[in-house]
């Protein structure tokens, strides 16, 4: 007799956007909590976790560290290993100022592509030199690459000690040769704001440095407050959209 194989259909994360600061609906083919995996704080409570991917640098993260200092805002970066290579003194300074750097595993591929131990080893391969340049284990939290999972991800991650981080907003701000603007990016993020709201945004956007600062002032004015993912209430979700 055969042991049962976890499921490893495709998946490519989204969300159902909501109105009136609502939570956003989820894909509720499976059970998220299951794999330790989030894409929601507690939503009843006012709070937002601002999240960065970081593939590769294009010279604005030092802007939006700035800006979060100033606000004493923390953040979570997802790093990847040549990210790590590239950059120890941007690296360094996040986890100097507080901020979680998570992993975005080596190589930044497909994870329903790769096999068990291909995974493993992604997820290694980033904790091993985050430790060697930092001095200590990288917090245990992952964001799968370009938002594509399956269920047998989402099972290997959680038994390497992960939780994972999907999000409930995030706008195609990483198009460097087609940025909207300050004005646009703030007015994307803010008035898609809800409790318990797990935002991606890229470091890569001028956009997003030049709005940082006014949309945490207009998120704060709103009466949100900004939280740690270490600070994640692992989550309340909203009632299941679809199944």
């Amino acid at each position: 007799m055969f042991a049962a194989t976890t499921p490893n259909d495709f998946k490519s994360w989204y969300f159902v956007p909501a109105v009136e600061g609502q939570s956003p609906g989820w894909d509720a083919s499976f059970d998220l909590e299951k794999y330790n995996t989030h894409y929601l704080g507690d939503t009843t409570r006012p709070e937002i976790f601002l999240t960065f991917d970081e593939g590769y640098e294009n010279g604005f993260t030092e802007v939006i560290l700035d800006v979060l200092r100033d606000k004493n805002v923390p953040a979570a970066f997802f790093v990847t290993k040549p990210y790590i290579k590239d950059n120890p003194d941007l690296v360094r300074r996040m986890v100097d100022e507080g901020h979680i750097v998570g992993n975005h595993t080596v190589r930044h591929k497909s994870s329903p592509s790769l096999s068990s131990d291909e995974i493993v080893q992604e997820l290694a391969g980033v904790c091993e030199y985050f430790k060697e340049v930092i001095g200590h284990e990288i917090p245990r939290f992952f964001r799968p690459p370009m938002g594509e999972y399956s269920q047998r991800v989402l099972e290997d991650v959680a038994n390497e000690g992960y939780a994972t981080i999907f999000w409930s907003y995030a706008y195609a701000d990483w198009m460097v040769d087609k940025q909207p603007g300050a004005a646009v990016a703030h007015k994307k993020v803010t008035e898609n704001l809800h409790n318990g709201a797990i935002i991606l945004l890229h470091a890569v956007s001028s956009s997003n440095a030049e709005a940082m600062g006014d949309i945490i002032d207009t998120a704060r004015a709103m009466g949100y407050e900004f939280k740690c993912l270490s600070q994640l209430n692992a989550p309340q979700f909203p009632p299941k959209l679809w199944d």
